[in-house]
């Protein structure tokens, strides 16, 4: 803010007409000597002091309602959100819900129930988001973030999680059923009563998963799991898990499973 600065009379034109020694120059110097006049004057009104106050009064009362608004700020932040995510629902793609998603996890938003199942969701972080009962069948998951998430009871069937960071996820319950985990981290997930039946878990990371109560893993593929206990192998095995490098083999035995595994 700009502080009022006291100006001294001008000169009346007679001295000032004396002070200038290039005739040419006399129409400059009239001219500001007019203004320092105009600017005297001015400078004197109470008028001016007034409307200078009421100015920086308006900004003050502008910050205070900018602030005391942040709450519906938000609130229209988060519904336009949601609308986002409920609009692309059952669609393709991304269609800004990557964005829209960390957005409401980021402000600590429930995510119970959302249904982003066929989404392009690739790279999303979701850390510690509040998944439970969530629909992510079929979805682009790839190289996602979701340590510490509960996606407890959720749908994730034929969703594709390779490379993804599920540490410390809460599975529990969670239908796993032709998931690809592939090189994913599942350190310390709890998957106790989840599904895996022919999930791909070649090269995950299994270190201290809670395993003793998964429901079902006929024909999940563990081959090359790292960090995996000899309890877990035999364990897995036991549930119809099998241990194969092959593609092709591994798809044929998909296409036309053991009499004992149907």
């Amino acid at each position: 803010m700009l502080n009022p600065t006291h100006r001294d009379r001008p000169r009346p034109w007679r001295e000032e007409r004396q002070t200038i020694s290039a005739a040419w120059t006399v129409p400059f110097h009239a001219i500001n000597w007019l203004f320092a006049w105009v600017s005297w004057a001015l400078g004197n009104w109470t008028l001016l002091d007034v409307l200078d106050h009421f100015g920086r009064f308006s900004v003050l009362i502008a910050v205070i309602f900018y602030f005391a608004d942040s709450g519906n700020r938000i609130k229209q932040k988060h519904y336009q959100a949601w609308q986002v995510i409920n609009t692309a629902q059952g669609k393709g793609g991304s269609g800004g819900r990557i964005e829209a998603l960390q957005e409401l996890n980021a402000d600590g938003v429930s995510l119970i129930g959302v249904d982003v199942g066929g989404a392009f969701l690739s790279g999303i972080h979701l850390d510690h988001a509040q998944l439970e009962r969530c629909d992510l069948h079929a979805a682009d998951l790839r190289n996602a973030s979701l340590q510490s998430a509960s996606l407890a009871y959720g749908n994730l069937r034929d969703a594709n999680l390779r490379g993804a960071n599920l540490s410390g996820a809460d599975l529990q319950s969670v239908e796993l059923e032709d998931v690809d985990l592939n090189q994913s981290n599942l350190q310390t997930a709890n998957l106790a009563d989840a599904n895996l039946n022919r999930a791909d878990l070649r090269f995950a990371d299994v270190r201290g998963i809670a395993w003793k109560d998964i429901r079902s893993m006929q024909l999940a593929n563990i081959f090359g799991t790292k960090n995996a206990s000899d309890e877990f192998i035999a364990f897995a095995k036991k549930k119809g898990a099998v241990s194969m490098a092959s593609d092709d083999d591994w798809n044929a035995m998909l296409r036309n499973p053991p009499p004992e595994t149907k």
